[in-house]
C-alpha cells in the first residue's frame, strides 16, 4: 500500500492504494511511518511523496464516515487525522509533495502539510468535503488560508470546486508546475527536494502568518461570505462552518484554530443534512449495479446516433450527443420542423456562449456534429437511435415499427417517453432485446439523470450499453423497471394528485408552491407544471384512465383539465396556474384559478377551510414516500436509494434531505404511517399504505440498513 525507494538521498514515497489512492484505514499510517523512516535513515537527504497510477490522493476514503455514528468518534477520527499530518509537517528533512491527477479533500490536507508542493498542470486541487455537508477536518480550513488568502479559501471551501493546477500556482498553493508525465513530475520534485536538503530550506505551512495589515480585510470577506449565505439559507451546516473555521484561521494560532475546526467537523459529520449527501453519494454509485446485468456485460461502442423528432427533447437530447462528440442525425417529419428545431438548438447554445460557458468555435463544432434530415437515410449506419416523437402510443409504436426495419440488427432503439410501455414498443419493432427506455428529463441537454427503462426481453448488453453511454454523455443513468411513468413519474403523479387536492381544499397555488420551494424544491409543483406545460399533464391523465390502471381509482381534481380546456398551457400561453406577461417568465398569481377552485370544491361538496403549510408539506411528502415503497414492493426499482438518485437529480428534491425515501425515514416510518392512517380516516380513502410500509415500520427499521431489496 505503501512504498518507498531510496535513490541518490531522496527517498520516493509512494501511495498506492487503487483505484483512486484514497485515504482509507491504515493509509495515512503507512504514510506517517514511511516518513518517520525516510527520517532515521542517515542515507536519505530528503522525501518526494506521490500516488502511484493516474492520480495522487482524490480524498479520504468516505467508508470512514459512515462508521462513525456519535459527535465523540468524529472528533477522535479528526483528531488522529490531524496529529498524523502534523508529524509529516514537523519533519526535520523536506519533505516535497508530487500531485498529478487531483489531490482533493483530504489529498490536499495532506499535500499542504508537505513542506513544498510540486503538480504537473494538468492536476487539480480542491477541498469539495462541502458537497458531502462537511468542512475540511485535519487542517485544511488552517492551512489553506495561510497559503492563498482568506477569499480564496472562502472560495474552495464553500463552493468545493476543484481548481487547476496552474490557478493554484498562482495563488501560492502549489510552489512549482511540471511540464510532462508522472515520470517527470518524480524526476522534477527529487531535484527540488535535493536543493531544499542543500540549502536547509523547511516552509511549514502552519507557521506561515495572515499579515496584520491584511487580517481586517480577512475578516470582512468572511463576513461578507456569510451574508451572502444568508440570502439563500438552507439548512446545511457545513458552509457557515467553512467560515467559522476559516475565521478562526485569522484570529487564532495554529493550534487553537484547528482545535475549532474539529469541533466544526465534528459536528457537521453527525448532522442529518451531512448524513443524507454522504448517502446520496454512495446511492449514485450503488444504483450503477443492476441485478442481472453483471460488471463484466460487454457493451457495444456507440460512435453515430440519431433521434426522431426535433421538439424541446429530441433538440435537446441531439445537443447532449453533440456535446459528447457523437455525430448524430436529427429527424423529423418536414424542413420547417426541422428548421424549426435546429434554429432552438443554436439558441441555446448562443446563450451558452453569451455566459462565457462555450466559445464560438465550440458552438460551431458542436451544431457540425448534428445532421437534420426528414428521411431515414444513413439510420442503418447508426449505432443508436432515440426515439423523441410526440407522446402518443400509436405514434410511437409506428415509429418503432419503422426503426425495426430501418437500422442494422445490432442498434440499439431506445424511447424517451416519460410514461408508456416500453414492451409495446419493443414489439412494434420486432427485436425487443435490443429496445429499451432512455427517458431523459427536460431540458436534457442540462438534467443529469436518464431513467433506463428495461422491458421484459431488454438483454443485459443493451442496459449495460446504456449504462456505459449515459456516463459518457455525463448523465446519471439509473435502471428501472416497465411499469406506467417507471419510478420518477409514477411518483410525481402521486405528487401532483395531493397538490390539486389541496387546492381544492384550501390551500392556494401561491402558498404550495412556497412551501415546496421553501423545503428546498428549486420550483413548486404549480410552477413545474406551467414550465412543462399542463397540456403535457392531461394527456398523460386521459392515458390513465383509459388504461384504466392500477390507481384508476384516485380521485381526479377537475382543476387541472379545465385549465387546459381554456387554452392555459403554461408558460408556452402566458397563462397556467400563474399568468405571465409577454415575454417574461415570472409567474403572477391569477386570481381566476382560485375562482375556479372554489367553483370545483362546492359542486364536490368540499368544504375550504385553512391548510397549514405543515398539512401542505406533509401529504406532498407522504404521498411520495408511500408510492415509493410500493413501487419497491412491486420489484420497479431495485433499492430505495435508487429512487433518491431519481428524485433528486430528475426532479431537484434537496440534496441535503437524501431524497423523498430517505427524507421518510428520517422523518420515522411509524410517522410517516400514521399520516396514512390519518389522511384516511379524514375522508381520502385513496390512502392505502403499501404493505411495506407497513412492515417496516410494524419491525422499527426504515427503507436503509433494512435489507429490502428486489429485481426490477
Amino acid at each position: 500500500m505503501i512504498q518507498c525507494d531510496v535513490s541518490d538521498g531522496i527517498a520516493v514515497i509512494t501511495i498506492d492504494n487503487p483505484p483512486v489512492n484514497a485515504l482509507g484505514p491504515g493509509v495515512l499510517e503507512g504514510i506517517e511511518a514511511a516518513v518517520a523512516r525516510g527520517l532515521d535513515d542517515p542515507s536519505v537527504d530528503a522525501l518526494v511523496l506521490i500516488g502511484a497510477g493516474d492520480t495522487f490522493v482524490a480524498g479520504a476514503d468516505i467508508n470512514i464516515f459512515r462508521t462513525l455514528s456519535t459527535r465523540q468518534q468524529s472528533l477522535e477520527r479528526s483528531e488522529g487525522f490531524h496529529a498524523s499530518l502534523t508529524h509529516i509537517e514537523n519533519a526535520s528533512k523536506p519533505v516535497v509533495a508530487a500531485i498529478h491527477g487531483n489531490a482533493l479533500g483530504g489529498g490536499l490536507e495532506l499535500a499542504m502539510s508537505c513542506h513544498y508542493r510540486l503538480a504537473l498542470a494538468s492536476a487539480r486541487v480542491g477541498q469539495p468535503e462541502v458537497l458531502l455537508g462537511l468542512i475540511p477536518g485535519a487542517g485544511g480550513t488552517q492551512r489553506l488560508p495561510r497559503l492563498c488568502g482568506v477569499p480564496l479559501a472562502l472560495e474552495m471551501c464553500i463552493d468545493g470546486r476543484p481548481m487547476p493546477a496552474a490557478r493554484a500556482h498562482a495563488a501560492g498553493i502549489i510552489d512549482k508546475l511540471v511540464d510532462g508525465n508522472r515520470d517527470a513530475l518524480v524526476a522534477s520534485a527529487a531535484a527540488f527536494a535535493r536543493a531544499r536538503a542543500e540549502a536547509g530550506e523547511i516552509r511549514r505551512t502552519r507557521e506561515l502568518s495572515i499579515a496584520p495589515s491584511e487580517v481586517s480585510a480577512a475578516l470582512a470577506a468572511c463576513d461578507d461570505r456569510r451574508a451572502q449565505l444568508g440570502r439563500t439559507p438552507t439548512p446545511v451546516l457545513a458552509p457557515y462552518a467553512a467560515v467559522d473555521a476559516i475565521k478562526a484561521a485569522v484570529t487564532l494560532p495554529f493550534d487553537a484554530g484547528s482545535a475549532v475546526e474539529r469541533e466544526l467537523f465534528a459536528d457537521c459529520l453527525v448532522s442529518t443534512e451531512s448524513r443524507a449527501l454522504v448517502h446520496l453519494f454512495f446511492a449514485e454509485r450503488e444504483a450503477a449495479k443492476v441485478p442481472g446485468v453483471p460488471t463484466h456485460t460487454s457493451t457495444r461502442d456507440i460512435r453515430r446516433a440519431a433521434i426522431v423528432g426535433a421538439g424541446t427533447m429530441g433538440g435537446g437530447i441531439a445537443m447532449t450527443y453533440a456535446n459528447a462528440g457523437i455525430p448524430v442525425l436529427l429527424k423529423d417529419v418536414d424542413d420547417g420542423a426541422l428548421a424549426r428545431g435546429m434554429a432552438t438548438i443554436r439558441r441555446n447554445y448562443e446563450t451558452s456562449v453569451a455566459k462565457g460557458r462555450m466559445t464560438a468555435g465550440a458552438l460551431e463544432r458542436a451544431m457540425g456534429l448534428i445532421t437534420p434530415t426528414t428521411t431515414y437515410d444513413g439510420f442503418d449506419a447508426v449505432d443508436i437511435v432515440v426515439e423523441a416523437v410526440f407522446e402518443d402510443l400509436a405514434l410511437k409504436t409506428s415509429t418503432f415499427a419503422d426503426l425495426g426495419r430501418v437500422t442494422r440488427q445490432d442498434a440499439v432503439l431506445a424511447s424517451n417517453t416519460s410514461t408508456l410501455d416500453i414492451d409495446a414498443l419493443a414489439r412494434a419493432s420486432g427485436r425487443g432485446s435490443h429496445v429499451i427506455g432512455h427517458h431523459f428529463f427536460s431540458p436534457a441537454n442540462v438534467m443529469k439523470l436518464v431513467e433506463i427503462v428495461r422491458g421484459r426481453d431488454t438483454g443485459p448488453e443493451t442496459i449495460a450499453t446504456s449504462q456505459k453511454l449515459a456516463k459518457r454523455l455525463g448523465k446519471v443513468g439509473v435502471v428501472v423497471g416497465n411499469c406506467f411513468g417507471f419510478v420518477a413519474n409514477r411518483m410525481l403523479l402521486q405528487y401532483l394528485r395531493e397538490a390539486y387536492l389541496l387546492l381544492e381544499e384550501g390551500a392556494s397555488v401561491a402558498q404550495i408552491d412556497r412551501v415546496m420551494t421553501g423545503f428546498g424544491m428549486p420550483v413548486g409543483p404549480f410552477g413545474m407544471e406551467d414550465i412543462a406545460g399542463l397540456d403535457v399533464g392531461a394527456r398523460i391523465r386521459a392515458h390513465l384512465r383509459s388504461t384504466a390502471g392500477t390507481h384508476a381509482d384516485w380521485p381526479e381534481s377537475e382543476i387541472a383539465n379545465r385549465l387546459v380546456e381554456m387554452g392555459r398551457f403554461g408558460q408556452k400561453t402566458g397563462a397556467g396556474w400563474y399568468r405571465y406577461e409577454p415575454g417574461s417568465r415570472t409567474p403572477l398569481v391569477d386570481p381566476l384559478v382560485d375562482t375556479l377552485a372554489s367553483e370545483l370544491s362546492a359542486r364536490r361538496g368540499i368544504a375550504r377551510r385553512v391548510v397549514s403549510d405543515d398539512e401542505v408539506l406533509a401529504r406532498a411528502t407522504t404521498a411520495l414516500a408511500n408510492e415509493g415503497a410500493r413501487v419497491l414492493e412491486e420489484g420497479y426499482a431495485s433499492r430505495a436509494g435508487d429512487i433518491d438518485v431519481i428524485y433528486c437529480y430528475g426532479f431537484g428534491f434537496p440534496r441535503y434531505r437524501g431524497g423523498p425515501m430517505f427524507y421518510a425515514d428520517t422523518i420515522g416510518l411509524p410517522t410517516v404511517l400514521a399520516r396514512i392512517r390519518e389522511y384516511r380516516e379524514r375522508g381520502g380513502d385513496y390512502w392505502k399504505p403499501s404493505p411495506l410500509l407497513e412492515k417496516l415500520a410494524a419491525t422499527g427499521r426504515g427503507f436503509f440498513g433494512s435489507g429490502f431489496s428486489r429485481t426490477v
